[in-house]
């Protein structure tokens, strides 16, 4: 409900306290004014004044009585910092996803696929790189995958970095380029590397409730500052919470399928 102040009523009589310091009202273009106010409306912690016929934006009040003064800050400034902290939660939540999928893919099924060698970095002249940065990579059939180096020089060190890595498939250099075979996975392998990505999702689970817990600090802060209501707050959580659960979901769907590919035969 807006409430309606007189012309006739001093900004002063706003204090519960009689005879306070002189107050000072600021607004974002730097505009003072002191006494009585033409028109003043106010909203919840909202306030809009007119002086004269000029109508001046509306803005947050936080009195401080020590001083005396009105601190301000415009509606724009706090959506701003809103949508601020919600862009920030949405770009970790959507990494998080992506290297949950970098992780899965990592994981070999039994099955040729390129992104098996995601993970590998090779000593490229004393510089760790990625292998698909300095090497074309293909998959001619289902068991086999081709590693076609841009820098024939560097195919010992791609060789080194395959026999060093934990995929389990032995590289055949032929002085062009490298082949390696795709060993069909055992019942037992296929279970281990099931709990492996089991625990990779639920990694990626708590990285999304940090992210939550980010946020949420966020927000208190700008309660804290009386930029947020309480009331603010506890609807920002329950919409943070509803973001976190879509994603939390993504997870899930991701890892049954990936759990599914390890399993069938």
């Amino acid at each position: 409900m807006t409430t309606a102040f007189s012309h006739a009523t001093p900004i002063r009589s706003l204090y519960q306290k009689p005879n306070p310091p002189k107050p000072l009202i600021c607004f974002q273009d730097d505009f003072r004014t002191s006494g009585n106010v033409v028109s003043l409306t106010a909203s919840a912690n909202y306030v809009s004044l007119r002086v004269g016929a000029r109508r001046l934006q509306p803005v947050k009040l936080s009195w401080v009585k020590r001083r005396g003064t009105v601190r301000c800050a415009t509606i724009e400034q706090i959506e701003a910092e809103k949508a601020a902290i919600e862009k920030d939660v949405k770009e970790r939540m959507e990494k998080t996803i992506e290297n949950v999928r970098s992780n899965f893919n990592s994981i070999r099924t039994g099955r040729a696929s390129p992104a098996m060698l995601d993970k590998i970095e090779v000593d490229y002249y004393g510089t760790p790189v990625s292998l698909k940065s300095i090497a074309q990579i293909s998959t001619p059939d289902s068991s086999s995958i081709l590693v076609q180096p841009y820098d024939k020089s560097s195919l010992k060190a791609i060789e080194k970095a395959i026999v060093g890595s934990d995929l389990g498939m032995t590289p055949n250099n032929d002085g062009e380029v490298i082949r390696m075979s795709v060993p069909q996975l055992t019942s037992d392998r296929r279970k281990e590397l099931s709990k492996i990505v089991s625990k990779q999702a639920e990694e990626g689970k708590v990285a999304l409730r940090n992210i939550r817990r980010d946020a949420l600090k966020a927000y208190e802060k700008l309660e804290k500052e009386k930029k947020l209501s309480e009331d603010n707050v506890k609807d920002l959580s329950g919409d943070l919470q509803k973001v976190i659960d879509e994603y939390m979901k993504k997870i899930d769907t991701v890892f049954k399928q990936k759990e599914k590919e390890l399993l069938t035969v």
